[in-house]
Parts: C-alpha cells; structure tokens; sequence
C-alpha cells in the first residue's frame, strides 16, 4: 500500500532555501511562524523523527547509523574547520552519544543537542579569550618558513590543548598577515583612490584607522556575540538539521522563522515595509536599501544610512532597544501584519547617535520585483548584415504564491514572451544559469509554452509508484529557435525545464560542464504539536516549525536521472565551477543516479533535428580563440593546482611575491582586456542595441534602451547615490554589457537561426496526454 504523505491540498514545487536546492511536494501552511511561548522541543524532534523514518524515500528506520551519522552532521555544523573542540570531546560525545542519539530522540529528549552546544560555547569563549591575549602580548614577526592549512575539511580533531593552541596560533598569524598585506597592498590598481575603500567599521571613535590587530579582536567579539545570541529553538533546530541531513542532503527542518523566509523567497513579496538591513560594528541595524514603491520609500522619512536603535509595535507601544540584537531578530520585530504600524527610532544618516527621530510606518505588501523575470530586446544583425532581433529571458527561479496562485512565474513569463514576439524577434535564449529552482509545477507550465501536450517529467516513489506531469497547453506559444543557458547553479525545477526541452530536440542548451545534479523530489510537512501533526483551521498556534523530507526521485522523460548527473550541455563553456565542490556529488548522502523506462513522446520536429554538431563545432572555435575563455582556462589550472597544494606560506616576502606575480599576470590580462573591448567598441559601433523589458513597462509602446535605465530601476531597490564610475571601471566594461559567456550563448543562437532557416516547424503527431496525478 502506498504511503500516504499528508492529507492537505497538495503541490508539487521547487524552491531554494539556505543551504540546499529543493525539488518538493509542499503542503499549504498557513498563518505567520512568529515565536510563541511554551515550546515543547521534546515533542517537536519526536515528531521530525517519526516523519523521517516513516515517510522518507530511504524507508530508513531512526537507528544506531542514522545516529551516528547525526551526531557527526551537528559537530561539523557547529565546528566546520575542526578549530574549537578537541579530541577529547570527540571522543567523549562518541561515548555518550553515537549510537543513543535515535532512542533519546524518540523518548522526546533533546538534552544532547543543549550539552555539545554549551560544552561548543565554552570551547568558544576559551579560545576566543585566548586570541585576545595573542593580540595584546605576541609580536608576529611573519618571516618564518610554517606554513597553514587552507581547508581543514578532513584534518583532524586537535589532539589536545596544546595542539590547539599551535593551529589557532598560525590560524592567528594567517589572518594578521593577510590584514598587513591588505594595509598595504602591494597589487593595489595604481590611480586608484584608497580613501574610496576605506570601511567605516575599521576607523576608531576619533577617525583614526584601526591597526590589524584591533580589527581582528573585534572580529572575534562579533564571533563569540553571534554564538552566545542562538536561542533555545534556533540549537534545536541546527540538531534537527543535523538529523534531517543524515537522511540525505536535501531534507531539512526550517524553525519558524526559517519556513517565513522560505514563503517569502517563493512568493516574491512579503509583508512589511521595505528595507534592506545590515549589522553595523557598533550594534545598529543600518538602512541599506529601500524598496522602491514599499512603505518605508514611499513615506520619504526613512532614509538610507538611517540607523535603527529600537522597534516598537503600534503608534504607542513599548520601543524595544534593538542594539548588538541579532539581525533576523530585528527583521522579525519589523515585519508584521498588513495595516499595522511599526514604530522605529532611528539615528539619521550622517547624525550624531544621541540625535534620534521616531518615524510611525504602516506595514503593507512589499514586491520583490529584482527577483521575478525580465527581458531584453537585442537587435544586431547576422554575418550577412541582416537584421536580426534577439529575445534574452532572464528567470531567476521558478517562483510562485503557493498560497493564492497570484504570483506565476509562467504567466509572467508568458507575458514577456507575447511582447517580444510582437517585436517579432527572429529567436530566444532562456537564461536559467542563476536558477536554483522553484515550483515544479511552474517548471511544467513553463515547459508548455514551448511544447505541445505531452511528457515533462516523471518521478517514483520509494513503493515503486510512478506519476507523469504532463504540459497543459495543447500548442506551444513560442516555436521558434531557442536557446537555454544553465550552469553548475541551475538547479531543481531548472532542470526539469532543460532536460524536458533536450529530450524533444526542442532547445539547445549551452553552459557548464553540467548543471547542480539533484533529481529528488520533498513533501514540506507542518511540525505541529497536536497528536495527528494536522494543521487546526482557524488555529496555527501548535505549529512549531516545517519538515522538508524526500519523498520520491524524479525522471527524465527519456528514461535517465538528473540526479547526481545533471544536465550535460550540447555545447560546453568552460567555467571555474569545474574544479569547485558545486553539485549533488559534492553532498553527504545524496542519493545515487538511477534510471526507469522513458515515456512515449514525439520529437518537436522529428523532420529537422537541431543541428548540434555543427553548433558545436562553430562554438568550440570561438571559445578556443576567445581571450576571455583562455584566461579561464588559465584559472582552471591555477585553481586545480592551489587546491591539491592546500597550503599558505605565513611568511609575508613569500606573501607578497606571490601576490605580486599573481598581480603582474591580473595587469596584464587588465590592459589587454582594455585594449581589445576598445577595439570591440569601435568596430561593433551600431551593431548592438539592447532594450529593456520587465513587467512593468509591457505596456509602453516605446521600449527603453538598457542604457538609459538607473541601477535603481533594474534593482527595485534604493541603495543611496551611485558613485561615478571610473574611466578604468568604464574601459573595463564588457561592451554592450555582454560578458563573454552571454556573446557566447547570443553567437550561438544567431548560428541556430543561420542553420535553421526554414517556415514554422510543423508539429509531428501529438501523443495522448498522460493524466497528471497529485503525489502519493
């Protein structure tokens, strides 16, 4: 018998939270996850655990393994770099906790998580106490011949004190170097202006810089303040973490704070009044940017630069001093319900802290606008001094409001499409390089606007079970020639959409060696503390946070994974994400890649296959001779060759000389890079006009060129006076702000055109549509 996965209105969606690209069947949750009183931590990781082993794909019961492999995910959260504990505690959590972890979690028992955290804590402070005396009485010298550890990944545990002690006093002596190094910065641009660069955070009360060693001790007060700032909810959740990740890496707990960003990164919009945030060194939470058309822009009293030092709620309530307060704490006092007033008492920009100002906002719905989709108009003209006119879609996730449906970005996609088609372009690129993914099913609505009724995608689940999403549009809107650009971050929904679009020999694809590689697909669950873990109409105060758990692995329609693969490209740019750890195979416990049968479907036009090889052949030429490209490749070695190195010289000559020789060849690269853009410019004069297009303007009959529109405009987002540019930041701008990735994809596409010359493809006969299913 099937599992049954929960007994709410169910979706299929895709989304990125922090820390993982997510494929998911999501459960409407509703109402605000703000703190409430009487937690029972016990009852919720109960409850994690018993959804783990009873609805993960793994059919994993919680055991000794999966405890184990728990305990080792909470110690490298807490303590990545091996710095803080020592292999004394190691060993004594392995005695208490290695296999017990899963029996304590089901008796409601989350003791183990507050005692490694508080015994972490100590080791903190310990050590922190101990770098600030480093700092007081050590004079580093930097002329020996040690050396440090660049990633301490697999290094292990410090045996003792002492040994501690040794790797914190070269991990010190590093981070000094580094600090001298960038005081005096020997591949310093010459011209360039150091007062430009100077950082607020890093001048004393009286405008005096401080000295490296002043930054640093103040570093590690921010460190030990963020440590001793996590509450009792946020230590249980990095253990519930901890818990979901030795299933695999794409099941997660969110705390409630955690699942409202979550619904605010799908939904685009939130509510609230419409700045961006950052910590200052001295503890305010400065205005960084501002929503344009949000409350706090359009009441014109909050300012960028303001500095906020208490939040009250309501014209008359208590103001609640928000200094050294943890950011997302002040981001959660600020947020509130529609209609509601926030009350915030600010410093304003450029004043003295002791002259602060009360401003009364009325919260309202805020529009994330520079995250949804956009568009660019390109014309130019072909090797044969035709015109041409290229359509460039940029879509950065595949977003959607999962609670209302308002918010699509398929129909805002449509929308953009219908208007370049109406500027009647000749073909398209879809830009999914910087999706990490999204809804599932705006992944298969959006497959639709480029294909007849039929396949998307398949998935299965761990009984065997087996669905088929199919496109709902009975034609395409767009036949055209098409284009997809993805890299190492396209991810999730993303490829769904290309591999979809690469097994009907519908689009080309360009871009990395492969895309992220995750093929699973996750059920976000309620963590509730009522019996049944049902959500109470009417009454969301026993939710205590959200399950994200794989429930099931999804398929290409020819039959193969993108798990653990990706997407391979037709058509290869070499990129430096090659030699990174990006990617499902650099994930502990990601499932492996596997096959099922393939689904019956017709080729776009099984008459004119995609001319690939010849594509190719033609990129690989230019790529071979772009400068551009062959400095990446250049990087690529350097980088390999750090990486297997994995060693800094902590003496400075040696410092310096390296940075020096790195410097020459960076100069180098820069004058030549002027010297060819400035020839590109000049011969290119006229071959280039790129015009904008977003959601706003679809409208206007006169497209704006991308030239004439502000930073603030394409953003969204106030973020104070633009400095003027340089003339070296001018010369250095790739011209027509095409990089050589996107001349690339645009080469490509004018190719395809070239290649494909031919009427309106005519479509082969359609297959029956596969009835879509809601998941199991």
């Amino acid at each position: 018998m099937a599992k049954q996965r929960g007994s709410l209105d169910a979706k299929l969606c895709v989304n990125l939270p922090a820390g993982g690209i997510v494929l998911l069947a999501h459960l409407i949750l509703s109402g605000s996850l703000a703190a409430r009183e009487g937690d029972n931590f016990g009852q919720v990781a109960a409850k994690v655990a018993n959804l783990l082993q009873h609805e993960h794909y793994n059919d994993q019961p919680i055991n000794d393994k999966v405890s184990g492999e728990m305990l080792d995910n909470y110690l490298e959260f807490l303590d990545m770099g091996r710095m803080y504990f020592l292999k004394s505690d190691i060993d004594l959590f392995d005695t208490k906790f290695r296999d017990k972890l899963d029996d304590l979690l089901l008796m409601q028992n989350v003791g183990a998580a507050q005692e490694i955290y508080s015994l972490y804590k100590t080791r903190v402070s310990d050590r922190i106490a101990k770098v600030q005396q480093l700092l007081k009485t050590k004079e580093f010298t930097f002329d020996s011949d040690a050396t440090i550890e660049v990633s301490r990944k697999d290094a292990k545990w410090p045996a003792d004190e002492a040994a501690a002690d040794e790797l914190w006093s070269r991990m010190l002596e590093n981070e000094l170097l580094q600090e001298v190094i960038r005081r005096e910065k020997p591949n310093k641009t010459p011209g360039e202006d150091a007062a430009e660069e100077e950082d607020p955070a890093e001048k004393n009360a009286d405008g005096t810089q401080k000295s490296p060693k002043e930054i640093l001790a103040k570093r590690y007060d921010r460190i030990l303040e963020s440590i001793n700032e996590n509450s009792p909810e946020e230590v249980v959740g990095f253990f519930l973490k901890a818990l979901a990740h030795a299933y695999d890496p794409h099941s997660e707990y969110f705390t409630r704070s955690e699942y409202d960003n979550f619904r605010i990164s799908m939904q685009k919009s939130l509510d609230g009044i419409g700045a961006l945030l950052s910590m200052t060194d001295s503890g305010h939470a400065e205005i960084k940017g501002l929503v344009v058309g949000g409350p706090a822009q359009t009441s014109s009293e909050l300012q960028v630069g303001d500095r906020i030092t208490h939040v009250g709620q309501g014209a008359g309530g208590e103001m609640q001093d928000i200094l050294h307060m943890k950011l997302q704490k002040v981001v959660d006092l600020i947020r509130g319900k529609r209609g509601s007033v926030v009350r915030l008492r600010v410093i304003p920009n450029g004043k003295d802290p002791s002259n602060t100002v009360d401003i009364l906002i009325k919260r309202n719905r805020v529009e994330l606008k520079e995250s949804l989709a956009r568009a660019e108009l390109i014309e130019t003209k072909d090797a044969q001094g035709q015109p041409l006119r290229l359509g460039w879609i940029d879509l950065p996730s595949f977003y959607s409001d999962m609670d209302t449906g308002q918010t699509s970005v398929t129909k805002d996609t449509e929308r953009l499409l219908t208007r370049l088609m109406k500027e009647k372009i000749d073909g398209l690129i879809l830009d999914l390089s910087q999706n990490g993914g999204g809804s599932l099913e705006e992944a298969i609505n959006l497959t639709g606007l480029f294909i007849p009724r039929g396949p998307v995608v398949q998935s299965r689940d761990s009984r065997e079970n087996r669905d088929v999403k199919t496109s709902p549009s009975a034609q395409p809107v767009y036949s055209g020639p098409l284009v997809l650009l993805t890299s190492k971050s396209s991810a999730s929904a993303s490829e769904i959409l290309a591999a979809a679009l690469q097994d009907y020999n519908r689009a080309v694809v360009v871009g990395e060696q492969s895309t992220f590689g995750k093929g699973t697909v996750q059920q976000l669950l309620p963590v509730t503390t009522n019996q049944f873990n049902l959500m109470i109409p009417g009454g969301d105060d026993n939710q205590q946070g959200a399950l994200k758990l794989t429930i099931q692995k999804f398929y290409r329609i020819a039959g193969g994974s993108t798990q653990g693969k990706g997407v391979v490209p037709d058509i290869h740019l070499p990129s430096l994400t090659e030699v990174m750890e990006i990617g499902e195979l650099s994930m502990k416990n990601s499932l492996p890649y596997d096959e099922i049968e393939s689904q019956k479907f017709a080729l776009f036009d099984p008459k004119s296959p995609l001319p690939i090889e010849e594509l190719a052949r033609r990129s690989k030429e230019r790529v071979t001779a772009d400068p551009d490209f062959q400095w990446v490749r250049e990087e690529i070695a350097r980088f390999t060759k750090r990486k297997e190195q994995n060693s800094l010289s902590l003496n400075k000559k040696i410092r310096i000389t390296e940075i020096e020789e790195q410097d020459a060849k960076s100069k180098a690269r820069t004058e030549a890079m002027k010297a060819r853009y400035a020839k590109l410019r000049e011969s290119e004069k006229g071959l280039f006009s790129t015009y904008s297009l977003t959601l706003d303007d679809l409208a206007n009959e006169k497209l704006r060129l991308l030239s004439e529109i502000s930073d603030q405009e394409l953003s969204g987002m106030m973020t104070g006076v633009r400095k003027e540019r340089t003339a070296e930041e001018r010369a250095l701008e790739p011209p027509h702000a095409m990089n050589y990735v996107k001349r690339e994809a645009i080469a490509t596409l004018e190719d395809l055109i070239q290649l494909t010359r031919t009427p309106v493809p005519r479509f082969a006969e359609k297959p029956a549509p596969a009835p879509a299913s809601a998941p199991n």
